[in-house]
């Protein structure tokens, strides 16, 4: 029994994690273009300007189509970079950039500026289109819309949460019938044991 307690927790847990707001918090607080076009072979910079509250948190670049699960690519302090992509924060500006560099097609995907915070980090997507031909790097106008930015994946992040959901929730189902089916076997056995002793002896 103590190993279904166990199994009810953990996929508890983990529906409530799946089913955590996206958004995390009001959109004015951080701000980034949209769409990004570079050049094959080319460079990008992305500004990502923040509320001026958020000016000692640390700042990341992540990369992913889903920011739950996105990989950091480079993140303050310090002027850190990696080998093809560096990022600076202008403190008095209040806003960090991001620069890429010899662009590749594999560069292309979803990518997001997060401010790091106690509890739930804020942050704002930002798609990257490479081109095939010799462009100079261009931007679109910030947004301050998260569900903006999110229109390229959510159509079929959507259908994937449910089909998720709806796979714990009859998992959930399956562990508390199995549970149960153990303990009227329980149940059965003990109650049978006196009463065949009882032939026995008699």
């Amino acid at each position: 029994m103590r190993t279904s307690g166990k199994s009810l927790g953990f996929f508890t847990l983990l529906l409530f994690i799946l089913w955590l707001p996206k958004h995390s918090a009001d959109p004015d607080q951080l701000t980034a273009p949209r769409i990004i076009n570079a050049a094959y072979g080319g460079s990008v910079t992305v500004s990502c300007h923040y509320d001026p509250q958020f000016r000692d948190n640390t700042k990341y670049w992540c990369k992913g189509p889903i920011y739950e699960l996105c990989k950091i690519v480079v993140k303050t302090p310090k002027k850190r970079h990696s080998d093809r992509c560096s990022i600076a924060d202008d403190k008095e500006a209040g806003a960090f950039t991001v620069t890429m560099s010899s662009i590749r097609r594999s560069d292309q995907d979803m990518y997001w500026c997060v401010l790091a915070r106690p509890g739930r980090n804020i942050f704002t997507g930002v798609k990257l289109i490479v081109s095939n031909k010799v462009i100079a790097a261009t931007s679109t106008t910030p947004t301050n819309s998260l569900e903006t930015n999110e229109q390229d994946n959510i159509r079929w992040w959507k259908p994937l949460r449910w089909i998720i959901f709806s796979s714990m929730v009859f998992s959930l189902i399956s562990v508390h019938i199995a549970a149960w089916r153990i303990k009227a076997a329980h149940r059965i056995w003990h109650s049978n044991v006196p009463q065949h002793n009882s032939n026995i002896y008699g």
